[in-house]
Parts: C-alpha cells; structure tokens; sequence
C-alpha cells in the first residue's frame, strides 16, 4: 500500500486532466508513463495492464489500494476525495447536476470517439475508407462541442462560476485534441474563452508545457 496515488498516464492524453486535478488539488502522486496509443509501444500497454486490463490510461491507484478507471470517473471522484479544493460543486449545490451531465457528456459524447479516431483499423478494415472515418468523427465531435456550447453558459469565469473545476480541466484538454483548439473555438466560443484561461492558470504555468506541450499549430486546423 502506498501513501500516495499512482497514475497511469502519458502527455498529450485524457489523463492530463487528472493530472491537472491532482496538481490543483496538491496531491502528490508516481506517475507512471504508458502511451498506450503508441502502436510501437507496447511496453506501455503492458504497464497499464497492472491496473486497467483495457489497457487504457488513465488509471488511478488510490493511497488505499484500490484502482479506479475512467477519466469522468476519476474527476469526479477526486473532487469529492478533496473537497477543501474546491474542484467541484458539492452535492445539494444547484450546479451539481449540470457538473455531472457535462462531466460525463464530455467522456461519453466527445472523448470515446477518439478510440476509434485513434486507430479506425479497429473497426474498418479498409484502409482506403480511413480518412473519411476519421472526417466523420470530427464532424461528430465538433457538433457535440456545439451542443454542449447551446445548453452551457458559463456562468463566471469558468463552465460553473468563478471557481475552476475539474469540468474546466476535461473539456480544457480533451479540446487540445483533433481537430485542435480552431474548430473547438469557432464552435464553442465561450468555452473557448474559458480554456483560455485554464491554459493560463498560473498554478499550472509549468504544467502545461510538461505534459500537454503547446507546439507549433497545435491550436489550428
């Protein structure tokens, strides 16, 4: 048993955002590095394997012992885990069930494309075909930013006033991934002024360019 968490994860992932939670929420934590979407790197599947036999990142092992997977999951229950950081609304709160739907929405709606996207091998055998897969879920994931845009205004400085949550750190970093921050932008404009200032949290001015680096084009088409 250990006296801190262990995370699988890897930089430019989903579980960026747990790391985010948990460097907000000073909580210190063993990472353990597995890109598991390396199709050259197996080793690191086989490191997760430890604790997700999906062999998927993130995975939290708890100072308890216990392993939990699912990064929605993860979010929320950290934030319950660590109310004096106040990452979440508080069950009672008027926000709580706009913070769940969107939490999970963000995971379910948006963030589960990207298994498919990642490698569309695993379920179209026809290479020929990939790109237009690949075109389609963006599309897909574009016009469920879209959605969430219409029925969430944010309603402070972030998604669900002016405290951040770890609803602010999710769609911060799944919006990091394709097709990039430009469509995300043009598609959620007030979602995107919010993860503009999650980038620019002070608290975490040496964490983005650790694990989720800011590149050349990262933010364009």
């Amino acid at each position: 048993m250990s006296n801190r968490y262990i995370l699988y994860s890897a930089q430019g992932s989903g579980g960026v955002a747990v790391e985010a939670a948990l460097t907000l929420a000073g909580q210190p934590y063993e990472l353990v590095e597995s890109a598991t979407f390396d199709a050259d790197d197996r080793a690191s599947g086989d490191r997760v394997l430890a604790a997700n036999p999906m062999r998927q990142v993130p995975a939290l092992v708890t100072p308890a012992g216990e392993t939990l997977t699912e990064s929605a999951a993860i979010l929320i229950w950290l934030a319950e885990q660590h109310p004096e950081a106040k990452l979440a609304p508080p069950a009672g709160d008027p926000r709580r069930a706009a913070f769940l739907r969107w939490t999970v929405f963000v995971s379910s709606a948006i963030y589960a494309h990207y298994w498919l996207k990642d490698d569309p091998s695993r379920l179209v055998a026809d290479a020929g075909l990939h790109g237009d897969v690949n075109r389609r879920l963006e599309e897909r994931i574009v016009d469920c930013w879209r959605t969430m845009e219409a029925q969430l205004a944010p309603a402070g400085r972030y998604l669900l006033g002016d405290e951040i949550s770890v609803l602010d750190l999710y769609v911060t970093v799944v919006s990091r991934f394709r097709p990039r921050r430009q469509r995300f932008y043009a598609a959620a404009p007030r979602l995107g002024e919010v993860v503009r200032q999650v980038d620019e949290d002070p608290r975490l001015a040496a964490f983005w360019p650790a694990r989720y680096p800011f590149e050349p084009g990262w933010d364009r088409l």
